[in-house]
């Protein structure tokens, strides 16, 4: 039979490499197609591999903890007779993706594995510093962080972190420890360098006491994920927030008048989601500058509107799928798309393309009965939109007899945006319509 490649997959927007965490199958096993073949770790969530076809698993390109580009052949697929395969005759250069071909059918796993794969710095800082492998060794070894890494002053050219700026980085990071906190802070080991290698030659690091009464938990590799990731978004994005009271009477009462006759049409829940899924691409449409990402000093302007959902998970962990083209579906396709990821997300169904490509995300405080909050850009868009819980409040109602105090469903809307591209006026004008498309809700509308 002709051997089969197993390729990493696009991973999501902007990732271009992925840790092999764990080899579900070993060279000689046999495998099915669409059995999984590996997990594989980025920076937004764990997937399974599946093997394109079936056969023996004839090599491992891999080792465990190593990082793949995306495109790369990471196995190969025979059967007993290709099993003497030798290494040379395996081409493993990294491919151009060709349509979907990438885009396989790698399931999403939210939990965590048992093994975690050592710490990796990108190639870049979040600010675009190049890394060169070197730097990216010394500080995978002495697990430097993002936060670090971008702090350091690189002499390079281009401003680059050399290896001298890491070793002083280091020879400082030493010296500030044993003086801030010499019980609890942690002492990183003297550095003795030759051309090629790094070497510690301390002691082994005194063990922390918390006392009684406290329990320690590792993270697991989904909430690491999320803390750098979010970290990342408040160093990257000078974050802006403002609010809007809204009176969403109306709406509530269509939603409540119609939800019973929807549900029996479609099979599907009407929820509060879509209905703002739907206000937002319409203030989306209205300034399209809010619908952007950036790349250094261009602003790429999305011509599509892909709606995030914040989703939390029964782990406690969070994940945002993706409504692709929201802006070409109706109410009842919205609640569909917000059904649908709602619950592949929780019993974690997710493929990598549900959550690849979002311009805009929604978070809903309200799930919770939380009346708002200070969301946090969800990176590379330039706005977030957090929705609170709807509260019966008394309002005044101007009528053509006067104003009336009556009860009124109100609801919270917060927006955090990204200042250097989103003024006060812009994000304040933005928030605003989508306010009004919820506050002047049809009544009498069909759907």
């Amino acid at each position: 039979m002709a051997k089969i490649e197993v390729l990493l997959p696009a991973m999501g927007e902007g990732i271009k490499e992925a840790i092999i965490t764990r080899w579900l199958k070993k060279e000689g096993e046999e495998v099915r197609e669409d059995e999984p073949v590996a997990e594989v770790a980025t920076d937004k969530v764990d997937s399974e591999i599946p093997a394109p076809g079936s056969g023996k698993v004839i090599r491992l390109l891999y080792k465990e903890g190593e990082t793949p580009q995306v495109g790369s052949v990471i196995a190969i697929i025979g059967s007993e007779k290709d099993a003497d395969l030798k290494a040379e005759d395996i081409s493993n250069e990294v491919v151009s993706p060709k349509g979907d071909n990438l885009k396989t059918f790698a399931k999403v796993v939210v939990n965590e594995s048992e093994e975690e794969p050592p710490f990796r710095p990108d190639r870049t800082t979040p600010s675009g510093s190049f890394l060169s492998p070197l730097v990216r060794s010394i500080a995978e070894k002495e697990e430097i962080t993002v936060p670090e890494l971008e702090s350091i002053k690189g002499t390079g050219k281009e401003n680059r972190i050399t290896k001298a700026d890491l070793m002083n980085f280091l020879k400082n990071r030493t010296v500030t420890a044993q003086h801030e906190n010499p019980v609890y802070q942690e002492t990183k080991p003297t550095i003795v360098l030759n051309e090629t290698t790094v070497k510690s030659t301390a002691e082994p690091e005194p063990r922390k006491s918390w006392g009684e009464g406290v329990e320690i938990v590792e993270m697991d590799r989904m909430r690491k994920l999320i803390a750098e990731n979010m970290l990342r978004s408040k160093q990257v994005s000078p974050h802006v927030t403002t609010f809007v009271e809204i009176d969403v009477t109306d709406l509530a009462e269509w939603r409540e008048k119609v939800k019973d006759s929807f549900f029996t049409r479609e099979k599907e829940k009407l929820t509060f989601t879509p209905l703002i899924v739907e206000a937002a691409v319409k203030a989306l449409k209205d300034f399209p500058m809010v619908n952007i990402s950036v790349e250094g000093t261009k602003l790429l302007i999305k011509k599509y509107i892909n709606i995030g959902i914040a989703t939390a998970l029964p782990s406690g962990n969070l994940i945002v799928p993706v409504i692709k083209n929201a802006d070409q579906k109706n109410l009842t396709g919205l609640a569909r798309s917000v059904n649908d990821l709602s619950n592949r997300a929780r019993v974690n169904r997710l493929v990598p393309d549900d959550i690849m490509g979002g311009t805009f995300t929604i978070t809903n405080f309200g799930t919770f009965g939380n009346l708002t909050g200070t969301p946090i850009i969800n990176q590379p868009e330039v706005a977030i939109l957090g929705a609170g819980a709807i509260i019966k409040k008394p309002g005044v109602v101007t009528t053509s007899q006067g104003d009336f105090i009556a009860v009124r469903q109100i609801m919270i809307l917060s927006l955090s945006f990204d200042h250097r591209v989103v003024d006060g006026a812009l994000g304040g004008r933005f928030l605003r319509r989508l306010g009004d498309y919820l506050e002047q809700w049809d009544i009498n509308r069909n759907i």
